[in-house]
């Protein structure tokens, strides 16, 4: 990174006047929660896809991004505010600076070509993030629809199944909840962190995570979520069994029996792998 934000000084020659602070709109002395929120708040505004791929947009964007890049990591930070009290008021002149045409060129071409590959890998670190949170909402909503199907509808699958069925759902449940288990554990990983504690909360300036939800708030959600969708399908199959399922009483279950347990990871492990076939298809 550092020698990237060398190669910018020297190839564009814009040390003196390009300001970091001041494209992000923050004080010299912001502080590192300071920069992410100014960059988001930019970065949503100036992304290309939010701005019909304007070029213009593109190379705002990628300014925006460096400034970020930049100013978020202590030392680049340090380099830079040196670099730029040091070259402000300087006016030195090099070839890639000069009025002749040729070295213009080379230097916009350079520029440019730098400017492509940040927004490019800036934009498909955004779609890897996007799939990843539609990883989540996905595994959550498989989750919660199919234990409150589950509940709701008491299939009988296990009753109706002789042996080689029975093992084929045993053995979809053990890997469905291998599965499931996993996918929370990555989520929690990437969505939530541990607060400290209130002694280092008293005693440190605690700086605030990037990471939106704290590991109690995500494990209450979750188990709330899953505790509701479970009553909430055996209040409506109570409810609905003596007028609807009873019609069909070889494939609803009026009793609640343990084997109900196995079918919601088999349907977050199915519905999982179909939302990853379609995803790679688009």
């Amino acid at each position: 990174m550092c020698a990237l934000l060398r190669w910018l000084l020297r190839s564009t020659g814009q040390s003196a006047v390009v300001d970091y602070y001041k494209i992000l709109g923050i004080q010299r002395n912001a502080s590192a929660s300071e920069i992410k929120s100014a960059y988001r708040h930019l970065a949503r505004q100036r992304h290309p896809d939010h701005n019909g791929g304007s070029v213009k947009a593109a190379r705002e964007f990628a300014l925006i991004a460096m400034a970020y890049r930049t100013l978020i990591d202590p030392q680049e930070r340090s380099y830079y505010d040196s670099q730029f009290r040091k070259r402000a008021g300087e006016a030195s002149e090099s070839f890639l600076r000069s009025d002749n045409p040729h070295a213009r060129r080379m230097r916009r071409v350079a520029a440019q070509s730098r400017m492509d590959r940040v927004v490019d890998n800036l934009i498909e670190a955004e779609r890897r993030e996007n799939f990843a949170m539609q990883r989540a909402v996905f595994t959550t909503v498989s989750l919660f629809l199919s234990t409150f199907f589950v509940a709701w509808l008491k299939p009988r699958f296990w009753q109706l199944s002789g042996g080689l069925g029975r093992a084929l759902i045993l053995s979809l449940f053990l890997i469905g909840l291998w599965y499931l288990v996993t996918r929370l554990r990555e989520h929690f990983k990437r969505y939530t962190y541990q607060p400290s504690s209130l002694h280092d909360s008293v005693t440190h300036e605690a700086e605030r995570s990037d990471k939106p939800f704290t590991r109690f708030a995500a494990s209450s959600f979750l188990v709330l979520g899953y505790m509701v969708c479970l009553g909430a399908g055996l209040l409506l199959g109570e409810q609905m069994y003596n007028s609807i399922l009873s019609a069909v009483p070889g494939l609803f279950d009026p009793q609640i029996r343990p084997e109900l347990l196995f079918y919601p990871p088999i349907a977050v492990l199915i519905i999982d792998t179909l939302h990853r076939i379609v995803a790679k298809i688009d």
